[in-house]
């Protein structure tokens, strides 16, 4: 405390300076202050030895007061501002697939929605662009290009602006030795046709991208070049002529000698057997070697694939365009039901719960447990490909359950085969010519089968569950059909999502079926289309859905089997959810995407034209 003189009154002492003491709002004089230093009201020059001598004993502390008022200003301003945060890693983002093309019964596409992965791609150093390589030389027809191969892989290329061969998402590729962008050629060699999948892929992340897809289908497959007494192998290898003009026009040329083709065969060839299906193969590759230039996988490049592999690389597909599988996150998987026209697969990640609390149980050991790890995770997947068991194959099974039975009732006629054989899963008051081959001998029988009078929906249900033959023995149950074990799905797999298509699609879409349908409205189409033109007023307003019915009397074989497979064969609830689908992101589903993706890590060299 202050001392006070005996002539200062209590309003000269000095009161505490508030903040505002500090600021100076005019250029008045302040009032006297008796505690301030000297010279303050003076106006005569000060020496600099003044100056110094005053801020050291009063400025300096005054100037550093408000120094930390200014600071606690700010701060407290700083406090109050919003903040305003920037994020940057996978974002997922839902792009609306094409809608509007055409299927081959004229009807729009089902498309599903694709999730869109933005990849989190680590920066590397640019490099410069590697030497231009000479253009691969022209390919003609009259005179072969010699194959060289080049053991050493292509170097990363960064293309001019706007080829085919850059890519908008980053400027050069993840690790810096692969190439932007990477082609890969899969001709799917089917049982009713073949089909190339030009697939575009990125490499700017850490996994693959798909960037772009395009697609071609020509009838007939390859196997329709050897079901005759000869072969016609040199035939089968130049029907796949249009596919590869598709791939030379996709692929840049600067990166054919660099894009894997391989060709796989199904179904089709499987049944034809070994010897005829060998030399039709053989055909293929020296076509492949000698008038294109994209390499062939070394190892299984132009193969019969294995049934199981059909199924998983069909899963691959499916759940690597949902997004599923190859990233950060896991998610649960889709199981897919797939129905070609010599087979159908089935694959699916059951999940299994403990029994009185102890262990969960496990999938048994066997040909159907398939372990697979993508994208740096392990899946135990559940797969089996039924041979026979494809909706073409379907139709002569009951076909000849049909004739079988007519046979026995008018075994006294040598003519048998000349009558007309009424059939119950043609649609009522329908006819058609068809051509079987009976006894399984290779000896082609035609016959006309009609539609019955009425309605016969039940008769060609029991027939199609007949050729199941569910009554087989299940040396390790629980079994699905034909005594082949499988996990039951209502315990297994009861919520997640399942994908059925090829035939499944092509059974239902034309008909005005939904993306998502339950068993239940299955089995009420069914009933619908085996009743005959009297149950189809509800089709008048779905395009081309009469048109269908009307050329295909089929329809209500294949919709009994399609029905039967699923609830009866797979044994799947009725009030069971499914989905249909032709395509994920405006990409084609089937196991061709899921059998290129391995491509693009090698088990190929390129090859250089000259």
């Amino acid at each position: 405390m202050l001392p006070t003189s005996s002539n200062q009154s209590p309003k000269d002492l000095r009161k505490r300076p508030t903040i505002f003491s500090y600021f100076s709002f005019n250029r008045t004089q302040p009032p006297h202050d008796p505690y301030e230093k000297r010279d303050r009201h003076t106006f005569r020059p000060r020496t600099r030895s003044e100056n110094g001598k005053d801020m050291n004993q009063g400025l300096m502390a005054r100037y550093g007061k408000i120094a930390i008022v200014l600071v606690l200003a700010v701060m407290g301003l700083w406090m109050l501002m919003p903040v305003s945060q920037s994020y940057e890693g996978g974002v997922t983002e839902y792009e609306q697939s094409p809608v509007g093309g055409e299927t081959d019964y004229g009807m729009p596409e089902v498309t599903v929605e694709a999730p869109k992965k933005v990849e989190e791609v680590v920066p590397v150093p640019v490099v410069a662009p590697a030497t231009p390589e000479k253009p691969a030389a022209p390919i003609s027809a009259t005179e072969p290009p010699k194959p060289i191969t080049d053991s050493k892989p292509a170097a990363p290329k960064i293309a001019s602006s706007g080829s085919k061969a850059t890519s908008d998402k980053c400027t050069v590729s993840h690790d810096g030795k692969k190439p932007i962008i990477q082609y890969a050629l899969m001709i799917d060699a089917g049982s009713t046709g073949s089909r190339i999948h030009v697939y575009r892929f990125n490499n700017c992340g850490p996994t693959p991208v798909l960037e772009h897809e395009d697609f071609k289908m020509i009838n007939p497959g390859l196997s329709a070049f050897g079901k005759g007494a000869s072969v016609d192998a040199e035939g089968a290898a130049r029907s796949l002529d249009p596919l590869l003009e598709v791939a030379m026009e996709s692929v840049p040329e600067e990166l054919r000698g660099c894009t894997p083709v391989a060709v796989k065969a199904t179904a089709g060839l499987r049944l034809l057997g070994e010897e005829k299906s060998g030399v039709i193969l053989d055909a293929v590759r020296k076509h492949l070697e000698t008038k294109y230039p994209f390499p062939i996988l070394a190892k299984d490049g132009i193969v019969i694939m294995d049934g199981s592999d059909e199924g998983v690389y069909a899963w691959i597909t499916t759940n690597y365009l949902l997004g599923k599988i190859g990233s950060k996150e896991e998610s649960p998987t889709a199981a897919i039901f797939d129905l070609g026209g010599g087979s159908t697969q089935i694959v699916f990640e059951p999940t299994f719960s403990s029994v009185d609390g102890g262990m969960p149980e496990k999938l048994q050991e066997g040909d159907h447990k398939y372990e697979l790890t993508f994208g740096g995770r392990k899946f135990e997947l559940y797969q089996h490909s039924h041979l026979g068991y494809g909706l073409m194959e379907a139709r002569d099974a009951i076909h000849r359950l049909v004739v079988k039975a007519f046979k026995e009732k008018h075994a006294q006629e040598e003519n048998w085969a000349s009558l007309p054989i009424i059939n119950p899963c043609l649609a009522p008051k329908t006819s058609k010519e068809i051509n079987l081959d009976i006894d399984r001998s290779g000896t082609v029988t035609t016959l006309k089968m009609i539609g019955p009078d009425e309605d016969s929906a039940s008769q060609c249900r029991y027939l199609a569950e007949q050729i199941l033959n569910k009554s087989a023995d299940c040396t390790l149950a629980p079994c699905s059909f034909n005594g082949i074990h499988q996990p039951s799905l209502a315990k297994t797999f009861a919520n997640e999502d399942v994908f059925i298509f090829s035939y499944f699609y092509d059974r239902t879409a034309p008909l005005g079926m939904p993306s998502s349908f339950t068993l239940s409205e299955l089995r009420a189409l069914t009933k619908k289309v085996c009743g005959g033109t009297a149950h189809y007023s509800s089709f008048e307003s779905i395009p081309g859905a009469l048109e269908e019915l009307a050329d295909r009397p089929e329809w209500c074989l294949d919709l009994s089997f399609v029905e039967a497979l699923l609830e009866i064969g797979y044994e799947m609830p009725l009030e069971r959810e499914v989905r249909i689908a032709k395509k994920i992101g405006g990409n084609e589903l089937g196991w061709c995407l899921g059998a290129s993706l391995p491509m693009l890590e090698g088990g190929w060299e390129c090859k250089k034209i000259q």
